[in-house]
C-alpha cells in the first residue's frame, strides 16, 4: 500500500498554503528552515543501495557535502559580488560558469539553443552552492556566458528545497526556454519535479515557488504526502514542428521510485507529464497530464521491465514522441538492454510493446554495481543519448559500452533507426582511434546531436591519453555519412583528475553531459575540474565548460 502520511507541518498550514497560492509573483518570498525529521525513504535508499537513484540526487547525502558547510555559507556570500560573465579563454575552450570564492561544484549539463536567434543558447548544471541549479547563457555564440541561479520551492510549507538534474529546451511557439529540475529534501519526505520558464533568453526565470509541477508525490488537497515514492531523472522535449497536432506541447520524463520502509525500492518505473500551455505570469496554472511509459509492478524484485533509468525523449516533425530508455536496476547501476517507446498521439499512450534497441551480444553493463571504473572513485553510470536527425528522417542513439572493457575499457556505442524506431542497426563503436580500432581506456557521458545538413556530432569525457586512465579529457565524435563511419577530435586543451572534483570524496562528476546545435554554432557542454583547486581549500570544485564551433 502506498505510504501516504499526513505531514505535521502540513496539516497545520494546508489552509493557509492554499490561500497563499494566490499571492502574486511579485510578492515577497522567504525561505523557511525545514524541521528536522527522520530520514526519507531516497536517503535510506543512497545510503544503502549502490545504484538505482541517480548522482545529482546522491551527492546531497554525502558526508562530505554535509561537513563542507562553511565552504557553502562563504561561497554563497560571494553570490551577489560574484562577476556576471565569463570571457573566452585559451584555445577554443571557454568557461562557461562564474565561480564563488571559494569554489565549490558544479557538474551535470543540459544545453539547448533558440531556434529564433542561433547565437543564443542556455545551459544548465547541478550548482552545490545554492542547491538549485547554476543557468549558463550565451547571446554571442558561445563566445562569453553569463551566470544566473535558479532555486526550486516547495509551494507546501514554503521551505527551499535541493533540486538539480537539469533539463533545458526551447519552445519555438513560446519563443522561451524551458527548465526542468527536482525539488526534494534530505530530511523531509517531499519529491517533485518542476519546470521553469524564461521569455528573456535565460535571463529570469520563474520564482521557485511558482513553478509548474509537473509531477509530485503531494496532494495539495488533503495535505497528503506518499512518502515511499521519490521522482528522479526529468529530461524535456518540446514539439517545434508547427505541421505537427500537438505543436508546442512540453513533453516531460523521469523516473518513479517506489521505495519500502527498508531503503530498497521494489520498482521505478519511466513516467511521461505534458501540457499545451505553461503561463509566463503564473506557470504553477499549468494543467499537465499523465502516461506511465512503463506500468507500475507492486510487489516486484526490482527487476525486469518496470526497473528502468535514463528515459531520454525527443519529438519527431510529424509529432510522434519518441523515448529511449535503460532496463537498469532499482538498486544497483546493473543494466540489461535499452528499450524504445513512442507515442504517436501527444503522449495519451504509448505501443502496447517497446522495442529492444541493443541486439544479442551487443551490449555489457559495468560489471561494477555501484558504476564505478577503476582506479578513480566517481560513479560513471550508462547514462545515454538520443536524437532525431531530420535532415536524414533517422534516429541515433549512443550509451556507454563495457563489452570490451577488458581490452579497450569502456567504449561508446551507436546505433540508427531509419523506421522511427521500430529497427535499430547493428552496434559500432564511435569511440575510436584512427585505425578504427575502440579507444584505450575508458570513454563515458555521452551526448549527441545532428546538424541540418545531416551529420550527427557526439561528445563524451575520454582517458585515452593517461596509460593510468584517470585523468579526464572531452573528445568530439562526428559522422558525416549517417553513423556509418566517425572521426575522433580531442576538444578539450587539459585533462583534469576527477579524485579532486567534487569536495573531499571525488566521487560524484554529475550523470550526463550536454550538446546542442544551431545553423550557426554546435555547443557541447561538460563537466570540467581543470581549475580545482582542491590543494588549497580541500573542497574540491569542477565547472562547466564548452568549445563552441561556429558553422
Amino acid at each position: 500500500m502506498p505510504n501516504r502520511q499526513r505531514h505535521p507541518r502540513i496539516v497545520a498550514r494546508t489552509a493557509a498554503t492554499l490561500a497563499a497560492l494566490s499571492v502574486s509573483i511579485g510578492a515577497a518570498l522567504t525561505a523557511v528552515t525545514p524541521a528536522s525529521a527522520a530520514s526519507p525513504l531516497w536517503v535510506q535508499h543512497v545510503q544503502k543501495y549502490p545504484g538505482g537513484i541517480t548522482n545529482g540526487v546522491r551527492a546531497y547525502a554525502t558526508p562530505e557535502y554535509a561537513s563542507a558547510q562553511s565552504t557553502l555559507a562563504r561561497a554563497r556570500a560571494q553570490l551577489a559580488a560574484a562577476p556576471t560573465s565569463s570571457k573566452k579563454g585559451g584555445l577554443h575552450n571557454v568557461q562557461m560558469d562564474v565561480n564563488t570564492n571559494p569554489p565549490v561544484p558544479q557538474n551535470e549539463t543540459s544545453v539547448a539553443a533558440s531556434l529564433a536567434n542561433p547565437l543564443v543558447a542556455v545551459a544548465g548544471a547541478n550548482d552545490y552552492v545554492t542547491g538549485g541549479v547554476t543557468v549558463m547563457r550565451t547571446l554571442d555564440g558561445g563566445n562569453s556566458w553569463s551566470t544566473v541561479r535558479v532555486v526550486p520551492q516547495f509551494r507546501g510549507t514554503g521551505d527551499f528545497c535541493t533540486g538539480g538534474d537539469p533539463w533545458v529546451a526551447y519552445s519555438r511557439r513560446d519563443k522561451a526556454f524551458y527548465l526542468s529540475q527536482l525539488c526534494f529534501f534530505r530530511s523531509l519526505p517531499f519529491s517533485e519535479v518542476h519546470l521553469f520558464k524564461s521569455i528573456d533568453n535565460g535571463q529570469t526565470w520563474t520564482p521557485g515557488r511558482f513553478a509548474s509541477l509537473a509531477d509530485t508525490n503531494f496532494d495539495y488537497a488533503t495535505g497528503t504526502v506518499d512518502a515511499s515514492i521519490f521522482h528522479d531523472n526529468d529530461q524535456v522535449a518540446i514539439d517545434n514542428n508547427p505541421s505537427s497536432p500537438h505543436y508546442g506541447r512540453i513533453y516531460v520524463t523521469h523516473v518513479k521510485f517506489h521505495i519500502l520502509p527498508t531503503g530498497f525500492s521494489d520498482y521505478c518505473p519511466v513516467q511521461l507529464a505534458y501540457t499545451d500551455s505553461v503561463p509566463t505570469a503564473n506557470p504553477r496554472l499549468a494543467v499537465w497530464q499523465h502516461t506511465q511509459v512503463v506500468p507500475d509492478n507492486p510487489g516486484g524484485n526490482g527487476l525486469g521491465p518496470t526497473a528502468n533509468q535514463w528515459p531520454r525523449p525527443v519529438v519527431e516533425p510529424n509529432g510522434t514522441l519518441d523515448i529511449a530508455y535503460a532496463l537498469e536496476d532499482c538498486n544497483t547501476g546493473l543494466d540489461t538492454h535499452f528499450n524504445f517507446q513512442k507515442s504517436t498521439n501527444g503522449g495519451a499512450s504509448v505501443m502496447a510493446n517497446p522495442v529492444q534497441i541493443d541486439g544479442a551480444g551487443e551490449y555489457v553493463d559495468n560489471p561494477d554495481l555501484g558504476d564505478v571504473l577503476p582506479p578513480t572513485k566517481f560513479r560513471a553510470p550508462d547514462s545515454t543519448s538520443l536524437s532525431y536527425n531530420q535532415a536524414l528522417g533517422t534516429l541515433g542513439f549512443v550509451y556507454q559500452n563495457n563489452r570490451d572493457q577488458t581490452t579497450s575499457g569502456a567504449n561508446i556505442s551507436f546505433e540508427m533507426s531509419a523506421d522511427g524506431g521500430h529497427h535499430w542497426s547493428a552496434m559500432k563503436y564511435i569511440s575510436i582511434t584512427p585505425g578504427g580500432a575502440p579507444a584505450p581506456e575508458d570513454q563515458f557521458f555521452p551526448a549527441l546531436t545532428s546538424l541540418s545538413n545531416g551529420t550527427f556530432v557526439a561528445i563524451w569525457l575520454d582517458r585515452r591519453h593517461d596509460p593510468q586512465n584517470r585523468d579526464i579529457e572531452t573528445f568530439q565524435g562526428v559522422s558525416t555519412n549517417g553513423g556509418a563511419t566517425w572521426t575522433n577530435q580531442d576538444i578539450s586543451t587539459t585533462p583534469w583528475n576527477p579524485d579532486q572534483g567534487f569536495f573531499r570524496s571525488g566521487a560524484f562528476i554529475g550523470d550526463y553531459d550536454g550538446i546542442a546545435s544551431s545553423t550557426e554554432a554546435i555547443y557541447p557542454t561538460w563537466t570540467d575540474g581543470r581549475n580545482s583547486q582542491f590543494s588549497q581549500t580541500g573542497q574540491g570544485s569542477t565547472d562547466i565548460f564548452t568549445n563552441v564551433e561556429r558553422q
